[in-house]
Formats: C-alpha cells, structure tokens, sequence
C-alpha cells in the first residue's frame, strides 16, 4: 500500500490516495500505522477520497483508531497534495470532512504549494453543541467562558469551543512548566466532555502572538494542532487577551489565524510539506 508522509507544522499523518485504492478498515490500519515504533510513525492516517459535494473529501483517524471530524494541518496537507500531484490545477478547492466542507486557498511556489489557507468557519460556542455535560446545558450558560474546571484537585480557568472538534483552552503563565501529559489526559476525559476533548494551554505573549502546546483527544501531545490554534485566538478575543489577528507558536512551527468579524469565519494559514513518500505492507 502506497502512502505519503506529510506535515503541517510538524503535525505529521500518513497520506492515502484513496481515488486508487480502497482501504478495507482505517481504524485497524491507523493504529498499525502510526506507530511511531513498529509502523510509520505519524499523528494519524488520512484518507484523501472522492467526493459528491467538494472537490474532494477527507477522512482523518486518530492513533487511536477513532475518526475525528477536522484538523486544520491535514487539510493543508491535503491540497498539497493534490496540486503537486496534478489531481487539481486551481488554487481554490473545497474539502469535504465530517465538520462540514471548507474552503482552502492554495499559495503555489513554481509547480509546488508551500502554503495554504483554510476557511476554518464559525466557532460554535453554545455547550449544547460542543458537546458538554447536560448538567452544564441545563444551567442555561450560553458560552463558556473563563469557566472554572477541577483537574486533579486544581482549579484551571477554561474558555471551551468547537472548531468543528472540542477544544478546552486554558491561559497559563508559561507552556514550559505545564504537564500537558498529565494534565492534558486529564482534561481530555473529564465528565464535563461526553465526547472527549482537546486541551490548548496558551501562553500570552502579546495581543498578536500567542505561544501553545496541545493535547489532542485520541492522540496525546502533538507539535501542532490547526483546530486548537484556532480555538486558542478564539478564546483569547473572548476574554480580550488578543486582537482578531495572531500568529500562534506552537512546537512544530507558526500558524496564523484570523477570526474576521464581518463574517465571523476562522481562517488559518500555515505550511504544508511532503516529508517521504513509500509503501507500507499490511
């Protein structure tokens, strides 16, 4: 079987053209694959399949085995692919994933793209719809903001929303004296989020560039996470920490991210590079 290793700003997955081939059970093959010992070694699988409402449609596995909805980083990588593989020529496509079709824009640098823009869409902020516990919903909040969460016996101040997957995002003084491993699994699983979280943990530096490591549900720490950049600059506008406009850092590399307030879609920007290409026997 044919794949190809990429990365978003060092949020690497294993890439399958699946316009080819079939692949008969993508969760057993993810966690076969990403097995950064006795596999590849990646943060997920991605199929790249046709589709009957965008351009193409992507489908994402976690290390886990799970299917998750959206990940910023893979979609870029997604149209990388297909303009250096000349299975489109244009320079706006749209994806089709389980959170809804997204609108990318492609950056080519000769006969290769470097760089894409994705149209992340509307944060959804309602708890109802992130999901969170009933108990919360039924208290009448509206948004979750700067909310008070216990984790391991302490008290950590989230801003929760979803940018098509959950996200906890908690403002902390340094990224390098948290224990994302710990703490990040933690949050991950608390009963207030019935279908698992990510947790950002997010470092103001100014109202401009924000510094973030992340926990992903299903995954564990990873050197970047598109969806969670995004939620980061959303919850910092939420509680006036930063303006509409940020550069993120994160450990894989930078990610910038807009939240326009004339439509009040997300658009994130960043690299996307191809990594080594080979064949895996299953």
């Amino acid at each position: 079987m044919k794949f190809t290793k990429m990365h978003g700003a060092g949020n690497d997955y294993v890439y399958i053209d699946c316009t080819k081939i079939m692949v008969a059970n993508p969760k057993a093959l993810s966690k076969k694959i990403s097995d950064r010992h006795f596999g590849v070694g990646s943060d997920g699988l991605v199929l790249i399949c046709p589709s009957n409402v965008a351009d193409f449609k992507m489908r994402m596995f976690n290390p886990d085995g799970s299917e998750a909805q959206m990940c910023g980083n893979a979609s870029r990588c997604v149209a990388k692919y297909l303009y250096d593989n000349k299975m489109i020529q244009k320079t706006e496509m749209t994806l089709e994933t389980l959170a809804g079709i997204k609108r990318l824009t492609l950056f080519p640098n000769g006969r290769k793209v470097h760089r894409v823009m994705v149209d992340m869409g509307v944060p959804e902020l309602h708890p109802a719809k992130i999901p969170m516990a009933e108990a919360l919903v039924a208290m009448g909040e509206e948004d979750v903001i700067n909310f008070p969460l216990e984790v391991d016996k302490k008290i950590y101040m989230v801003t929760c929303l979803s940018m098509g997957n959950p996200h906890a995002v908690n403002f902390v003084k340094s990224t390098k004296i948290i224990n994302v491993q710990r703490v990040g699994k933690l949050v991950e699983h608390h009963r207030l989020f019935p279908e698992i979280t990510n947790a950002e943990f997010v470092e103001l530096l100014s109202r401009s560039e924000l510094r973030m490591r992340v926990w992903e549900r299903g995954t564990g720490e990873t050197l970047a996470c598109g969806t969670g950049a995004c939620a980061a600059l959303v919850a910092a506008v939420l509680n006036d920490y930063a303006d509409r406009k940020a550069t993120i850092h994160l450990p894989g590399g930078d990610l910038d991210v807009e939240w326009d307030e004339d439509s009040n879609h997300v658009f994130m920007t960043g690299e996307a590079e191809t990594v080594f290409e080979g064949e895996f026997y299953t």
